[in-house]
Parts: C-alpha cells; sequence; structure tokens
C-alpha cells in the first residue's frame, strides 16, 4: 500500500560527467562520484533510516520486503531491537515518497544519462541499513539477478554514513566486468546468453559468503589482486555496471553503513524482472526516469519529476541520440544520431 506524502520539490544543479568519468566506469566497472548528493539530502535520508527502525514509518508496508541481518530473526523480533536485524528493504519507492524521490534523484540520473543513456528506467531501490555485526553479501553479479536486454543494467549506491573496510564497504573485483554473466545452478536457465557461449558454465551459491562454496570465486581468482574498496563518504554515489563481481564483508565497527541504492537500464531494454511478480514484459511496471522508450513505463505513483510525467519534446527525424564526449570541453553530452550513420549503404567498401 502506498503510503500518501506531498513531494518534496527541489532545484539541483545539473551535474556534467566528463569523459574521464565515462574512461574510468569503462576501465574499471565503477565510478565514485564525489559529493554527488548534497549533505542536506544525506541528512533526510539518515533520519529517514531513523524513522524505519524504530517504527515511525514504513512499519505497514515493510512485510516480504525486508532482508534481515541473521536468518534467526525472521521469525521477528522485539520491535527495540529493529535497528540490529533489519539489513536492507527493497522496493519501497512503491509505498513511500521519499524512496520514489530519492530513486528518481535529478544528479543521480545526470549521470546515468551519460553512462547507460540518455534514455534511463529507473529499476529498483533499496534500503541498506547493515548494522554492526551485520553480515555481508558473497561474490555476485546483480544482472543475474535483474536481466535486461540488451545488457545495460547500473546501480546506483548513495553513501549515508561513511562506508569503508571496517564497516563492510563493497568491494569490486576490477577487471571482471568484461566477464559474462555465469547462470546459477538454481536458475540456469534465466540467462539467454549461457546457450550461446560454448565454454561458460554454471555456478553454484552465488552471493554465499563462504568463499569455499560461492561457485563465482574461481572466477574472481582471474582477478588476484585487483579487488578495490569502494569507500564512500557521506553524499559520494558510486555507480557500477552489472557485470562487475563485488561482495562486502561483515560490519566489523561499531558505526552503521547505511546507503540508498537504485538499481537502473536504458529504458529501451527490454526487461521482465519485477520483484514478486510473474514472468513476462515488465517495462510497464517501471519509472521512466529520464529520455524516451518506444517500451511501455509507468509513472511515479507520488508525482517526482521526470521524463514519465514531463515528457521531452519528440526528436528531429525520430532516431534517438547517443552520449558523446565534446573535444572542446572533456564533457559528455546528447548528440543527435546523425541519418547517414544509420544507412548501411554509407559503411560500405
Amino acid at each position: 500500500m502506498a503510503v500518501a506524502q506531498e513531494p518534496r520539490a527541489r532545484a539541483y544543479a545539473r551535474y556534467r560527467v566528463s569523459v574521464e568519468q565515462v574512461v574510468t566506469f569503462r576501465h574499471q566497472g565503477f565510478l565514485v562520484v564525489k559529493g554527488l548528493v548534497s549533505l542536506a539530502d544525506v541528512a533526510e535520508l539518515a533520519a529517514h533510516c531513523e524513522d524505519v527502525v524504530a517504527g515511525r514509518v514504513g512499519r505497514e508496508c515493510l512485510g516480504e520486503h525486508v532482508g534481515y541481518t541473521d536468518a534467526t530473526w525472521r521469525a521477528g523480533g522485539a520491535a527495540d531491537a529493529a535497528e540490529k536485524r533489519y539489513n536492507r528493504i527493497h522496493m519501497l519507492h512503491r509505498h513511500l515518497e521519499i524512496h520514489e524521490r530519492f530513486l528518481l534523484h535529478p544528479r543521480v540520473l545526470d549521470v546515468l544519462e551519460a553512462l547507460i543513456g540518455p534514455d534511463v528506467l529507473a529499476l529498483q531501490s533499496m534500503l541498506f541499513l547493515k548494522p554492526p555485526g551485520a553480515d555481508g553479501q558473497g561474490y555476485h553479479q546483480d544482472s543475474y539477478y535483474i536481466p535486461t536486454l540488451p545488457d545495460t543494467l547500473c546501480g546506483a549506491w548513495i553513501a549515508v554514513d561513511r562506508a569503508d573496510v571496517d564497516n563492510g564497504c563493497v568491494r569490486f573485483t576490477v577487471g571482471s566486468q568484461h566477464e559474462p554473466i555465469y547462470p546459477d545452478a538454481g536458475n540456469a536457465a534465466r540467462h539467454y546468453p549461457s546457450e550461446r557461449l560454448d565454454d561458460l558454465h554454471v555456478i553454484d551459491h552465488a552471493s554465499d559468503t563462504d568463499e569455499a562454496r560461492n561457485g563465482l570465486t574461481p572466477i574472481a581468482r582471474k582477478y588476484a589482486g585487483r579487488e578495490v574498496p569502494g569507500i564512500a563518504e557521506p553524499g559520494d554515489v558510486v555507480f557500477f555496471g552489472g557485470h562487475i563481481l563485488h561482495r562486502s564483508l561483515r560490519n566489523g565497527s561499531d558505526r552503521f553503513r547505511r546507503s540508498f541504492v537504485g538499481h537502473y537500464c536504458n529504458a529501451r531494454s527490454y526487461t521482465e524482472w519485477d520483484y514478486g511478480y510473474a514472468p513476462g514484459m515488465a517495462n510497464g511496471r517501471h519509472i521512466l526516469a529520464r529520455g524516451r522508450t518506444h517500451l511501455p513505463y509507468a509513472q511515479p505513483l507520488f508525482g517526482t519529476p521526470c521524463a514519465a510525467n514531463s515528457p521531452v519534446p519528440e526528436r528531429s527525424g525520430g532516431t534517438a541520440p547517443t552520449m558523446m564526449g565534446d573535444v572542446d570541453s572533456g564533457m559528455m553530452q546528447a548528440a543527435p544520431t546523425e541519418s547517414e550513420r544509420l544507412d548501411p549503404a554509407a559503411h560500405e567498401g
């Protein structure tokens, strides 16, 4: 059930992405954009986290959306221990205005336009609380869980607290972004590329924190010495592609490691993924955040401004623009697709 709340209109200066940042994202599979989200916004998110664990907001819509820090808490626990048992909460942008607003944060979308756009579909939101002592998550690839075709998945991880090696920051295996998606034995048929690569093997137990059980451990070891901690300060945003192997370890500190995470794809990619829904095209249940698409899309329930409720003008020639680097400024910008680039005859000989 969606909780009625008034949208909060805020003005944000557009963030311009540099060519160097795009190169970094491609080269290492992730990109940390420092100070992308204001500290005022971070403070609002931090206060919201405290309201959630105290049961002041969201209690009526948590249900199956909650991931717990420990299996022993799945049957419930004392209300005053909520901060010790909630680890992550999925898809609350369909219930709470603040989650929709941060999923569609304009400066986050500015970066996504350059990395996977300019047309962007918002798919998933997650609130991570990760209290002291909470377990991490083993090696995994996000595109296994959220397949898109073409595969354009990208995560955006907004740090609410400082994230470092002590409190279990995300760790990225640089180089593994070039690996295909490895199907898990529990759902091997889910991923279309598996039948097209002769030597792609099925793995077991992705996301398991036990390296001996996690079938992606041998893949990670191909890149020994290249695991990089995604250290982030409050307001930093970590962007990462759907193929890169990443994991987090146990929070061994006395601090929380709270974050808000969104997942997105190019709005012209087809997806059947949706949280808790049966298979079949799901694009129409996800929000068009930026640009245009020929595929169905949803409106934001709380009216957060985005492309879905603020349509952009028709593009001349009816062709989609592409993100290109400007030689003079060194910045990324949307440029119209020249008709001759689409003419096969122009590429003959």
